[in-house]
């Protein structure tokens, strides 16, 4: 089975061709980070007007890399949500327009599946497992029984994490997006500010908000009191406590229940801590986390994710079709 995908749920435009769930023939990727980082953000209507712009170059350039046909694709795969409305209406269009036109059938697919199938693409799944999604959007622990049987175990009660590297970054100057600059400034840093320890009443919940609030009332007071604020060790600081929360909370999860994996999925699955930690605490179960090109945003995984939606359910979608900023999973 042939697979176009196409996925515009935030600020990367981007198409894929992918056989039998697994073999990824293309995956064109137009991400508009540059644009975005003058306004420390993304501004959803310049992505969704970003989106048209690109949509239909970008479907062509993944049917060309992919070197086949429109009469070669079995299934048309777009992201359905949780995202940007208008981004998403712009995949959601396009994806309509060219399975109506040439008669093939179409999925929606969720996003948060998407990244957790991302993995598929370079280990196989093994179930029953536990998947952690960590993103701008999302920090969620899941648990998989089968193919497309998720249970969510545990998310965040106020930011995701992705979001608190952002509104860091952004108190420290360092620009959009936070994530990665964080991560690179924390190795040259050593965590000697304190940091409160996290709890939740929820053994499986996450909360960022306290941190944030502590991070930057940190700076603020360093600054007012005429301390200059040791940038790398502060990252390094706020790093460590982050990414030590999600490891407590995933390690209870696959301790408590009969996990025989542990996945990572989402932009922050990018992190190189978080990468070392999982390596260090998962060494009695089987773990995976993407490459780096299929950590963010991506229609490979879409395309991989639908796949096993499909073959699944058996099930395709009418022309009705619609997105939702908002999507259970």
């Amino acid at each position: 089975m042939i697979v176009l995908a196409i996925e515009s749920s935030c600020d990367e435009t981007s198409a894929s061709v992918a056989k039998d769930g697994r073999e990824i023939l293309s995956n064109v990727v137009f991400s508009q980070i540059d644009l975005h980082e003058t306004f420390g953000g993304v501004v959803p209507e310049v992505a969704s007007r970003e989106h048209v712009k690109r949509i239909t170059v970008i479907i062509e350039k993944a049917l060309e890399e992919a070197d086949v046909s429109v009469e070669d694709i079995d299934l048309v795969a777009v992201t359905q949500g949780p995202g940007l409305i208008g981004a998403l209406l712009v995949g959601i269009n396009a994806a309509k327009a060219f399975a109506f036109a040439h008669g093939i059938p179409i999925v929606g697919v969720h996003h948060i599946a998407g990244h957790i199938y991302a993995n598929q693409i370079q280990h196989e799944l093994r179930f029953p497992l536990i998947a952690l999604v960590v993103s701008g959007g999302h920090t969620e622990l899941i648990r998989m029984q089968g193919h497309y049987q998720f249970e969510v175990l545990g998310h965040t009660h106020d930011d995701a994490i992705g979001e608190a590297y952002d509104k860091i970054a952004r108190v420290l100057g360092l620009g959009y997006p936070g994530g990665p600059v964080i991560d690179k400034l924390a190795k040259e840093g050593q965590p000697s500010y304190d940091m409160p320890n996290i709890r939740t009443e929820d053994p499986y919940g996450f909360s960022y908000s306290g941190l944030k609030s502590h991070v930057i009332n940190l700076i603020h007071r360093e600054r007012q009191r005429g301390r200059s604020v040791q940038t790398v060790d502060m990252a390094a600081s706020f790093q460590k406590a982050a990414i030590e929360h999600l490891i407590e909370k995933s390690r209870r999860a696959v301790d408590n229940t009969d996990a025989g994996m542990f996945l990572v999925a989402g932009g922050v699955a990018a992190n190189s801590l978080l990468r070392e930690r999982v390596a260090q605490t998962f060494t009695d179960i089987s773990y995976a986390i993407p490459d780096f090109e299929y950590c963010t945003d991506n229609a490979a995984m879409m395309a991989v994710a639908a796949y096993y939606q499909y073959t699944h359910a058996r099930q395709s979608d009418s022309m009705s079709l619609n997105g939702y900023s908002r999507l259970e999973l």
